[in-house]
């Protein structure tokens, strides 16, 4: 397994960590996966052999239960990995149960520790924006949980390239904690990540961990193009993430395809491998209903990608850039080192006219 530090923190986690929102089964979350804890045992210990350090849950996951239950699965291994959580959403029907007021922090990470049986969560990550309170409220709650022992590192999931910027900018001012992390959705038919949060997260020295690095599992290749998706299946209860151009990311995964079949290696190494290969991604959280997923996933880090393939893989995922992206590219190339790539822009991806 390969490691990579999380940020500037001077913490290493391993380049694919394991999501366990498939724990628990219960709720919004029943079609994600139904894991139990005897199940969960068997996942924890395939990746700890393995070489994964890292566990990523939250508390809306199946209402508590995936903490609960991932708490148990670890047992006398808990001092051996690192556990990631995340709060935001609501979890009763109390009108204060939900988003990032000191009330609903404190109180969601009490309730957190209870649940995975821990005294400290080594990375809290805040699940969303929450436009209603103010950003130095929720930092300072957060620090507090530092500085009490609670809580070792401070993360954020879902945020856009100003939320983050804002945040980071008033840690540095009032000298609190800063998120050390982004968790955030990328794969190779949803890149626009690229554009601003991997350059910023990489400027101000945040890790990031990237959720969703299969598209919901359309780019595992199991899904054929006008095939009814099995109605027991997140996918087909919750849709494809984001605004997908159904016709476009079909195209690559046909490339995926080919690539895996050359290869000898499941359209899914081959996705996630494009991802281990991009800028600023510190770890791809890699989730699973079965062993044999998992175990599949895991041998990503045994091969890689020649340069050829990845340049195969960009081509064919690229989009339309937008401003002012296409005219930074086209235009000042030269002047920026963070950028995704520094070749020439086609014209027809800029909407130039001939």
């Amino acid at each position: 397994m390969e490691y990579r530090l999380l940020g500037n923190t001077g913490l290493k986690v391993s380049a694919l960590s394991f999501g366990v929102m498939t724990f628990g089964g219960e709720g919004a979350f029943k079609d994600a996966g139904n894991t139990q804890v005897d199940e969960a045992k068997q996942f924890v210990d395939v990746c700890i052999d393995a070489g994964i350090n890292l566990f990523d849950t939250a508390d809306i996951y199946s209402l508590g239960k995936s903490e609960e239950i991932l708490g148990k699965a670890l047992g006398k291994k808990r001092d051996k990995v690192l556990v990631a959580t995340k709060l935001h959403a609501g979890m009763s029907e109390d009108v204060n149960d939900i988003g990032q007021s000191r009330h609903h922090i404190v109180r969601a990470c009490e309730a957190s520790l209870k649940r995975l049986g821990t005294d400290y969560i080594d990375l809290y990550q805040i699940h969303g924006f929450d436009g209603l309170t103010s950003v130095e409220h929720t930092l300072r709650a957060l620090d507090d949980l530092v500085r009490a022992g609670k809580v070792r590192y401070i993360g954020c999931s879902n945020l856009s390239a100003w939320h983050l910027m804002k945040s980071l900018s008033i840690s540095d001012k009032q000298n609190l904690e800063r998120y050390v992390s982004l968790q955030a959705y990328y794969n190779l038919v949803a890149r626009e990540l690229e554009y601003e949060l991997i350059p910023l997260c990489q400027a101000e020295g945040a890790g990031i961990l990237v959720w969703g690095p299969l598209a919901g599992g359309l780019l595992s290749g199991k899904y054929q193009r006008n095939q009814q998706a099995d109605p027991n299946t997140r996918r087909a209860s919750w849709g494809d993430y984001g605004d997908l151009d159904i016709e476009h990311g079909f195209t690559v995964v046909d490339v995926v395809l080919e690539i895996a079949k050359a290869r000898k290696v499941s359209a899914s190494q081959v996705s996630l491998n494009w991802l281990l290969k991009k800028p600023g991604v510190t770890s791809l959280i890699i989730g699973a209903r079965k062993i044999d997923q998992l175990n599949d996933n895991l041998s990503t880090t045994e091969w890689s990608l020649t340069p050829d393939e990845v340049a195969r893989l960009d081509k064919v995922s690229q989009t339309r850039v937008p401003y002012p992206y296409w005219h930074q590219r086209k235009f000042n190339a030269d002047r920026m080192p963070l950028a995704p790539t520094n070749v020439d822009v086609p014209r027809e991806l800029v909407g130039a006219k001939k």
